[in-house]
């Protein structure tokens, strides 16, 4: 290639073609990490310029050209820098067939983790628009092959925050709902659970700071404030003009047991939403995997095991988690 300086590679690197479509979404002349070409007289690879250095526009033409000739390439050991940058425009994912599964549930799990915790901070129509559409490119991502959720259940935050414990939930609650429906599955539910999970605990984000991290037993006040939680995400949902029952009864139910022992309707059996009972069950588990300020995180299989001890959850659900889980 002509006005670029190369040298020879480490052979005992990982490479992976670029995506023509995402290369040119990089910043046009600081490529954040490390560009490659492949040489085919001599079949090696080459570096073509360094992550953040400067290139022409000349350079940038030639890199995009060979680009599309499947002749760029990017090496594993920047795969953080390249993730971060994607999970910025969520929908190249579908693009690149170059990706580890594995490398794909990380940038999502990423991606998405950002964008509930925008939302949270800032419940506003257009920061909604944004999380929907990412929830959009995961649920087409798996509807193009379910058992690609495989990946996302290994990827879990070990930390409590809402928005990472939105993500897990998420994840765990995809996979239940494919394993439940894999006979009968729809785009347009599978899209509407997707949005549910990811935004069932909003309300919480409206509760004080102190409430949630506290340590010591909360108060009857601070438990009642904990408890309108799920009030108040649905009212936040209803003012956007959201009116999917599947996403509503999520946020509004997700506490709801069958024993009538939950909150804030105390309704019971068949009269909470199996919706609902999923959020539950992967509400409940990923909560208690976690490390939060309030309890240590617990191994999966003690989760699993008093998950299988309470009445207040569907039972066919819980083993179906243990069977995602230890299967």
């Amino acid at each position: 290639m002509k006005n670029i300086k190369t040298q020879p590679l480490d052979l005992h690197e990982e490479y992976y073609q670029a995506s023509p479509r995402i290369l040119e979404s990089f910043p046009r002349f600081r490529p954040p990490l490390d560009i490659f070409f492949f040489k085919e007289q001599v079949a090696q690879l080459l570096l073509l310029s360094k992550a953040n250095e400067r290139i022409s526009a000349d350079q940038r033409e030639e890199i995009l050209k060979n680009s599309n000739q499947g002749l760029i390439f990017l090496s594993r050991k920047d795969h953080p820098t390249y993730a971060k940058h994607i999970s910025k425009q969520l929908d190249l994912i579908l693009m690149d067939t170059n990706l580890k599964p594995s490398e794909i549930a990380l940038i999502f799990q990423h991606a998405l983790t950002e964008q509930v915790e925008a939302f949270m901070d800032q419940p506003v129509a257009p920061v909604f628009e944004n999380l929907q559409s990412d929830s959009l490119v995961l649920t087409e991502y798996l509807w193009q092959d379910p058992f690609r959720i495989k990946e996302f259940r290994k990827c879990l935050w070990p930390e409590h925050t809402l928005a990472k414990h939105s993500v897990n939930t998420t994840f765990i609650g995809l996979a239940l709902y494919l394993r439940l429906y894999e006979r009968e599955l729809r785009r347009k539910h599978l899209d509407e659970v997707a949005l549910g999970l990811l935004v069932h605990d909003l309300g919480m984000s409206k509760i004080p700071a102190f409430i949630r991290q506290k340590t010591t037993p909360l108060t009857r006040e601070e438990l009642e404030k904990i408890r309108e939680h799920c009030w108040v995400g649905a009212k936040s949902l209803h003012s956007l003009n959201i009116r999917s029952d599947t996403v509503l009864k999520q946020i509004l139910e997700h506490q709801e047991r069958l024993d009538g022992k939950g909150y804030p309707q105390k309704i019971s059996g068949k009269q909470i939403s199996i919706v609902a009972q999923i959020c539950a069950v992967a509400d409940s588990f990923c909560a208690m995997i976690t490390h939060r300020p309030y309890a240590e995180a617990q191994s999966r299989e003690e989760a699993l095991k008093a998950l299988s001890q309470s009445p207040g959850l569907n039972a066919k659900i819980v083993r179906t988690l243990q069977a995602i889980i230890l299967g």
